[in-house]
């Protein structure tokens, strides 16, 4: 992996199994960070640093962190906190209870949601700072995509209230943030889905106003004639990938008990999120990309050349496991943050892979509507390497939204060319391109 550009600080979400460990090393010494190298990995023109980032004190929870500086060096570059990771790149799996990352107290599982996760992201940057000085200094992002549309604009508000009164060594340089087919309002993302799978021929036109006739997405509870609804609209993917709905499945994996644990949101939109079908839908894509992370990250050399799993936990890494049994507050709406902070200047792109089907473009045009922005550079086309990469719009406020042309979900794996000019002119603050030359 090249890391050409910018500082990076990218975090992972992922979902792994909880327990019981022993504390690690707090906020030491970098240099015991340093991956000098890793299993597969060619040699690379930068350097990389991955351990943990121990909390508050008293608490038993550590975060697990992989960080990447810039090719070229590091100074005068910006750092970005992806969500969900050229730049300086450093990738975070958080909450505790996923991926490497961990708590001694197991009653800590049972308090998560939006609140304590953004808290929890944030003292984790404040650490992280002091662990790397020189980054303070630096012009700060954050991005992320999925339910990191929650996690995004709270981390993101954290923040800013917190440098209302952060002193020389807590402020954080922060400009602007970046999430993509993001859960930010939970009606119109509801709805989205439904308008999507229906002008996409996945669902008929009778059960496409079956749902709009029993259905009430304003309201979070159902009635039985929607939960059968929904289970025939999620039983409408049963054979496709909701993230990605014009790539292959992974055929291999198809037999294999433990790919049967397919990918989910946390308190993904309700009411669709209540049901069994949903967590059974096929997700992922190389296809088998999932496949092939969770058996590398299981290499005893590859946890060893990151300082991962220090704790020796007493389950396999997963990529999505259900160490995390309940979320105990989930916002209906992030709308407001994102209007608060267009208000208070910073800069907001946000961006929609238009194969994801999941929290496809229908839905996040929706919530934009909701907002009622005022249009400030009408709908065009933006292009990449010659080729149409999407279509961009941009609103008064500092926000602008764009489609990822052939993306899913995860919009890098399917389009990485495109991602990258993305994310370069994010970074930058300048338009897409409008030509193709």
């Amino acid at each position: 992996m090249a890391i050409p550009m910018f500082n990076w600080l990218l975090v992972l979400v992922l979902t792994a199994c909880g327990g019981h460990f022993q504390r690690v090393r707090g906020d030491g010494g970098r240099e015991s960070d340093r991956v000098t190298g890793l299993p597969g990995q060619p040699a690379v023109g930068f350097g990389q640093y991955a351990g943990y980032v121990n909390l508050r004190p008293g608490e038993e929870k550590a975060l697990f962190y992989w960080f990447f500086e810039a090719e070229g060096g590091v100074s005068g570059k910006p750092l970005l906190l992806w969500l969900n990771g050229v730049a300086n790149l450093l990738f975070l799996e958080s909450p505790v209870g996923v991926g490497f990352s961990y708590t001694n107290n197991s009653d800590d599982l049972k308090r998560l949601g939006d609140k304590i996760t953004a808290e929890d992201s944030h003292t984790f940057l404040l650490n992280w700072f002091q662990r790397f000085p020189e980054f303070k200094s630096h012009d700060f992002y954050i991005a992320g995509e999925s339910y990191a549309g929650h996690y995004v604009p709270q981390l993101a508000d954290l923040i800013y209230e917190g440098n209302k009164k952060a002193s020389k060594d807590s402020y954080i340089n922060f400009k602007g943030f970046m999430i993509g087919n993001a859960v930010i309002d939970d009606a119109t993302d509801q709805v989205g889905m439904v308008e999507y799978a229906w002008s996409h021929a996945i669902i008929s036109d009778e059960l496409h106003d079956s749902i709009n006739k029993e259905c009430d997405f304003n309201n979070d509870t159902t009635s039985s004639a929607c939960n059968s609804v929904s289970k025939a609209f999620y039983k409408a993917f049963s054979d496709i990938d909701i993230y990605s709905i014009f790539t292959p499945v992974c055929l291999s994996s198809l037999g294999n008990s433990t790919m049967k644990k397919k990918k989910k949101l946390f308190a993904s939109p309700k009411p669709f999120s209540q049901h069994d079908m949903w967590h059974r839908l096929p997700s992922g894509y190389d296809p088998c990309t999932a496949s092939y992370v969770t058996i590398y990250f299981n290499r005893e050399d590859v946890q060893k050349a990151l300082h991962a799993n220090v704790t020796k936990l007493s389950y396999p890494y997963s990529s999505c496991s259900d160490v995390i049994e309940k979320w105990n507050d989930s916002a209906s709406t992030v709308l407001p943050i994102i209007r608060k902070l267009m208000d208070a200047g910073l800069r907001i792109w946000i961006y929609s892979g238009d194969m994801d089907a999941r929290v496809p473009f229908t839905s996040t045009k929706m919530s934009l509507s909701k907002m009622k922005l005022k249009v400030k550079g009408k709908w065009r086309t933006w292009f990449n390497k010659a080729q149409v990469g999407g279509w961009t719009e941009d609103y008064e406020g500092g926000l602008t939204y764009a489609t990822v042309r052939g993306a899913g979900h995860q919009v890098p794996v399917l389009a990485p060319s495109q991602s990258l000019s993305l994310l370069s002119h994010f970074i930058s603050g300048n338009p897409l391109p409008k030509s193709r030359f």
